[in-house]
Formats: structure tokens, C-alpha cells, sequence
């Protein structure tokens, strides 16, 4: 990854600020005392990526539907195995939007839609010849979105996947991998799949089939098919209709129909490199990170 390059960068800022939580040591407090250690992370990652690719066009998105995004009023069990966040990780997750605003920087959120709904909206809205998506977070549910020439960058682990590569990565083709955690579910978010339905298995099926609608048109054909235990393969389908549907309501990355966006809108603002060094000393970041980011200024 070049720097300066031409590509519009999607960043899932949750994937980072929650990392930053839990490897920076809660040692780190502004001056009311208030733990800071998920905004430090988070400083060191934004000023990292920015060092690196020098964007012109960059979106920093925000998860704040944990409980309420529209997947919970299709399935209320949705995401319900995951504890709320404490309320000084809650805190930093404002302070990291405010930096990130302060950074010049476009950011994103809704109560409705999820990040990987925002970054899908965005990335269809934006997606042109000769200028990639290129997608920052770890989280495999948005391989799905990758076409040929986008990429998928887990950047703390400096791994870079092209649409190309998602077969040898996940198994399926990434327009196959809603389809495949609809098959397996998906046990992060708490979405009922096919009982006794592996990875492998689902992945072997989408290879023949194609798609999970073919699947279940051609379903009774399955046991027919060279797999071990094909016949209980065929049944467990069967029986299991309506929750592979549900999930796949659940796994499809959704786009806002509301959400107009342009180009300009990610365009990096330019910003006073006193003002960025202001607001890092405002939020309780340490001298070095304030220099580091204003430095960076766009």
C-alpha cells in the first residue's frame, strides 16, 4: 500500500478502539482521572494509517446500534450474548470520534444500521472504476462486500486480502460468504445457523450450488451429492429451512437507502496543525501523540 494512494479507505473504527481496550494497560487518565487507554490505542493506530497511506479520501465508521439496529427487530435475540460495554469504554468511543473529527476526517454512525451496513452503503455509493474500496478492519463478515480490485486490510496484522483471495482465506467466494454464515451461523453475533452445518460443509455446497436460494430450490437433490453423510445433510436442510433464511437476513451486509454520499464528502478537511494539537491535549493525550498527529494535519 503505496503512499498517497488513489483508493477510498473504510475504516471500522470499533475493530481498533475495542483492541486499543484491551492491549493498552488501563494505566492512562486525562486530567478529571478518566481512563484514556482505548483513545491512546486508537491515537496510535489513526496516526500509524495515516503515516502509511497518506489518504485522500478516508471514513472513520462507529457502531452505536448495538441494541438497535434493524436486525433486532427481525431476530431480538441478535448480538443478545454480548455484554454491554462499561461505561469508560462508552466515553472513549465519543472522544475518539471527536479526534477523528478534529483529524479532519469524515466519520459515521446511525442507531439503525451497523458499521459494516454504513461501510457497505459507502463503498457501493463510491465505487468507481480505477479507484478501489479498500476496507480497514478484521472482521470476516466484510469480505462479502469486496469486488475485483477492492481489498480487505487487517491492518494491525498487516494482512491484505483481495476479492481473489477470499477462497483461499474463508473458503467460499466473497460474494458466497453471507450466504455461508447463514449455512454455519455466525456465534460473535449470535445468529442461529444449520445445526451440524460446518464451514466445510457449507462451503462444498455453495460450491455446487452456487448461491443459498439455489441451494434450497435444488435442495432434494443433496443427498445425491459425494458428500459424507449427504443424506443427513439433505434432512438437516430440510428441517432447518426457516433458520437458514433468518440468518441470512441477519449475515447480508444492508445499504441505507437514505445515505447520499459523494466523493467530497470523504475528502480529507484541512486543519490547523495547532488546533489538532489543541484538541489531543483537550482529550488527555500524551505530547508525543499530540506532535505525531499534528504533524499529520491534513
Amino acid at each position: 500500500m503505496a503512499a498517497g494512494d488513489r483508493g477510498v479507505y473504510l475504516i471500522d473504527a470499533s475493530i481498533y478502539i475495542f483492541r486499543a481496550w484491551y492491549s493498552v494497560p488501563v494505566s492512562l487518565y486525562n486530567r478529571e482521572g478518566m481512563p484514556i487507554n482505548a483513545l491512546h490505542g486508537f491515537a496510535g493506530f489513526l496516526g500509524s494509517f495515516l503515516e502509511q497511506v497518506e489518504p485522500g479520501h478516508v471514513a472513520v465508521v462507529f457502531d452505536e446500534s448495538l441494541t438497535s439496529s434493524f436486525r433486532n427487530s427481525i431476530y431480538p435475540d441478535y448480538k443478545a450474548n454480548r455484554e454491554d460495554p462499561p461505561a469508560e469504554l462508552r466515553q472513549q468511543f465519543a472522544w475518539c470520534r471527536k479526534l477523528v473529527r478534529h483529524l479532519g476526517l469524515a466519520e459515521y454512525a446511525s442507531d439503525t444500521y451497523e458499521a459494516d451496513d454504513i461501510i457497505g452503503t459507502l463503498a457501493a455509493r463510491l465505487r468507481r472504476p480505477g479507484v478501489p474500496i479498500v476496507i480497514l478492519s478484521a472482521d470476516k463478515d466484510l469480505a462479502q462486500l469486496l469486488e475485483p480490485g477492492d481489498l480487505f486490510w487487517d491492518f494491525a496484522r498487516n494482512r491484505r486480502y483481495a476479492c481473489a483471495d477470499v477462497p483461499a482465506w474463508l473458503g467460499v467466494e466473497a460474494g458466497q460468504v453471507a450466504d455461508w454464515l447463514a449455512l454455519t451461523g455466525d456465534s460473535v453475533d449470535n445468529i442461529p445457523g444449520i445445526p451440524g452445518i460446518g464451514a466445510k460443509t457449507a462451503a462444498a455446497l455453495l460450491a455446487h450450488f452456487g448461491s443459498l436460494t439455489e441451494l434450497y430450490r435444488q435442495v432434494e437433490t443433496v443427498a445425491g451429492l459425494p458428500l459424507r453423510g449427504a443424506a443427513r445433510i439433505q434432512r438437516l436442510l430440510q428441517e432447518h429451512r426457516e433458520a437458514a433464511m433468518l440468518a441470512r437476513q441477519l449475515t447480508g451486509i444492508a445499504v441505507d437507502p437514505e445515505m447520499a454520499v459523494s466523493m467530497d464528502d470523504l475528502g480529507r478537511r484541512k486543519v490547523a496543525a495547532h488546533a489538532v494539537s489543541a484538541a489531543c491535549e483537550q482529550l488527555g493525550l500524551g505530547r508525543m501523540t499530540q506532535v505525531r498527529l499534528a504533524r499529520l494535519a491534513g
